[in-house]
């Protein structure tokens, strides 16, 4: 579908000022003046004057310049419309952990989730028509975002993202569970639950095993990532006269959780020890296999009124200048 086809106007009405140019067009040119007028004498003394082909560039500046700026003041827009969208694609949750180990800074030089945050952001900036949604969770589970393809939204909402939004702790089963929720009836038949957390299950009244083997009923494979280095973190214990008090504490990672969790729904455990290991995870997770959907995609406006106004600011100042040099229209 080419550009011209898409277009619309925000305030069509401005419009009706072309028919107005339309009507003096023709009424100039079938006016019969009674007398030849001229703006100068000089003009019959064979002054600088130019004749008639200046009255009709005159003309021609003047009715372009109106015409331009009435197509500009209409708003002249491409885009904002939904359009189904079939194709190759996946329905993806992100399950972020926002608990306050996330802020261990064995990710130099950044901490566990501006790390992970990034990565996130890289992996739906590579979608094109997958479905995404964005999870968060720590002592609780919360939507942040439900399936969408978008993608500005959801790299806003995982910009968003801060520990402290949510009861501290580690939920994994409440987080894989509300995913779940969240994809049972998503479009297609490839649904995946990407859960990236840096902790052990410690709330929640869901368990991490039965919530995984109802994902798996439900037809949802589910990557875990476990995220940190090994041996022990700096992590952030309180506030001091400086800032955050850190504390070197153990890295732990309930891994057999995660590779359970994993292998009961078809997925894999993959274990993030720097950013650069993490990146290497969602590229991988990025060639999981793919299955035809139906998605609805939301286009935003692309306003086109720049140029119609160009071109009539142009028109206009020719015809200035062309009036100080030879005199006023007839």
């Amino acid at each position: 579908m080419n550009l011209l086809s898409r277009i619309s106007f925000g305030e069509p009405w401005w419009l009706l000022g072309i028919v107005g140019v339309a009507a003096w067009l023709w009424w100039r040119r079938r006016r019969r003046p009674p007398a030849i007028l001229f703006s100068r004498v000089d003009v019959l003394l064979g002054g600088r004057g130019g004749g008639r082909w200046v009255a009709r560039v005159l003309a021609g500046a003047r009715a372009l310049a109106i015409v331009a700026l009435c197509v500009a003041a209409a708003r002249p827009r491409a885009g904002a419309r939904a359009e189904d969208v079939h194709s190759d694609g996946i329905s993806i949750v992100l399950a972020v952990d926002l608990s306050t180990s996330m802020l261990a800074e064995d990710f130099q030089p950044l901490n566990r989730l501006e790390v992970a945050k990034e990565r996130v952001k890289e992996f739906i900036r590579a979608r094109s028509v997958d479905q995404v949604g964005i999870v968060a969770f720590s002592g609780e589970a919360l939507t942040q975002v439900p399936l969408t393809v978008d993608y500005p939204v959801l790299l806003a909402a995982v910009d968003n993202l801060q520990p402290g939004q949510l009861e501290d702790g580690t939920a994994i089963g409440t987080a894989i569970a509300t995913s779940a929720n969240r994809l049972r009836d998503a479009p297609g038949r490839s649904r995946v639950l990407v859960l990236l957390t840096d902790g052990v299950n410690n709330r929640g009244t869901i368990d991490p095993r039965t919530a995984a083997s109802a994902a798996a009923a439900l037809g949802i494979r589910v990557y875990t990532i476990g995220v940190g280095s090994e041996g022990t973190a700096p992590v952030p214990v309180g506030r001091g006269v400086f800032g955050l008090r850190y504390e070197n504490r153990p890295v732990e990672i309930d891994e057999p959780l995660l590779k359970y969790v994993a292998d009961v729904s078809g997925g894999r455990y993959f274990r993030a020890r720097d950013g650069e290991a993490l990146q290497r995870i969602y590229q991988q997770i990025d060639q999981l296999e793919r299955a035809p959907i139906r998605a609805k995609r939301y286009v935003r406006f692309q306003e086109l009124y720049r140029w119609p106004l160009a071109i009539g600011l142009f028109a206009l100042m020719a015809e200035l200048l062309l009036l100080a040099w030879r005199g006023p229209l007839p």
